[in-house]
């Protein structure tokens, strides 16, 4: 089984503390709005634990999420075999965990984006027909861990990927098998890497690329304290990436301990409220420049739980959502998912 090194653990997986996050109770805004919550995970790391249970009973709060899609974190590799098809173990076990949700109202584990890599070459796609025999369905694409620093404190862990993975042009073949089997490429990167994922759109253009986490705007390390100058920076980086149709974005992430936002170290959690102030100016900016026909909110479970509850964190979403018209919420919430992951009705029946 495949395993996260413990210095990143340390430094980038949260301490989920269920008593503390029950110190903030609020009234789950908005019911009726239909969900898919479009990026969670399922592991067995010490620090947070997360299966389908787990999930099932933050759904059961109170919030209308019919689908969820699932992203790859290392989770149950196969223990032996061919090395290039071990990741194929966690894609095993998301529609082993599907299956156990069923029934429940809720279609757990809709879409799956397993991880491949995609530097294997003629491999590649005997790697994606695995995940495919095994999603059951389920098989949607890959994610790419392309998040890459020089500084101490953002590296990543100690298989992380080289400087310019998204550029190399063995990397851009293997997307080029994605686009040809109707897959999807979900990015996972900093704020310093959006050229190269703009430049990655314009060589791969037929490929539907997925930012997840806003873009991955930092607030540790050099970037501590910098805060303003961040942003702009952000900002006219994604503005750039969204001038190219084939991606799309994933409004959350922002709980994450790389953000630099304080609300984990809290006396007691914070208030929705608090939360959408301080999340408004990235998401806006997201839906400003990528239309929400582009944008989908995400949990980002259970690493952002070392923030807020579930409940709490959709009624933020919803808060950031309620300038926009019914169709445009609809859209953040669902459909752009729906559409990125190619999800149908009989996926978010339940």
């Amino acid at each position: 089984m495949e395993k996260f090194d413990p210095q990143y653990k340390k430094s980038n997986f949260p301490q989920i503390r269920r008593e503390w996050l029950a110190l903030r109770q609020e009234v789950v805004l908005q019911p009726e709005q239909r969900i898919v919550d479009a990026h969670h995970h399922f592991w067995d790391e010490e620090s947070a634990p997360y299966h389908a249970d787990d999930l099932m009973a933050d759904i059961a709060t109170g919030h209308a999420v019919e689908a969820t899609v699932l992203v790859e974190g290392k989770a149950r590799y196969r223990a032996s075999g061919p090395a290039h098809l071990r990741p194929v173990g966690e894609t095993e076990f998301a529609a082993a965990q599907a299956e156990r949700a069923a029934g429940r109202g809720v279609s757990v584990c809709a879409g799956i984006v397993a991880w491949a890599d995609l530097m294997l070459g003629p491999k590649v796609e005997e790697v994606l027909d695995a995940h495919a025999e095994a999603g059951k369905g389920r098989f949607r694409g890959i994610r790419s861990r392309a998040a890459w620093s020089d500084d101490a404190a953002l590296s990543g862990p100690a298989d992380g990927p080289p400087q310019g993975l998204l550029l190399d042009p063995l990397f851009q073949q293997g997307v080029k098998v994605l686009a040809r089997l109707g897959l999807s490429l979900d990015v996972w990167v900093y704020h310093t890497q959006l050229a190269d994922v703009a430049q990655l759109a314009r060589d791969c253009p037929e490929v539907q690329i997925v930012l997840n986490h806003v873009g991955g705007p930092l607030g540790i390390g050099p970037f501590k304290g910098r805060r303003a100058e961040v942003f702009e920076v952000w900002r006219a980086g994604m503005a750039e990436l969204a001038r190219h149709g084939n991606v799309a974005v994933k409004l959350g992430g922002l709980g994450m301990p790389r953000t630099g936002f304080p609300f984990a170290s809290a006396e007691t959690p914070v208030p929705s409220e608090e939360l959408a102030s301080a999340w408004r100016p990235y998401v806006e900016a997201c839906i400003d420049s990528f239309t929400p026909a582009r944008c989908m909110f995400e949990s980002n479970f259970p690493v952002d739980k070392g923030m807020c509850s579930y409940s709490v964190l959709w009624n933020a979403f919803k808060r950031l959502a309620a300038g926009y018209s019914p169709d445009e919420r609809d859209a953040l919430f669902r459909g752009t998912a729906m559409r990125a992951y190619q999800l149908d009705a009989k996926q978010t029946a339940g």
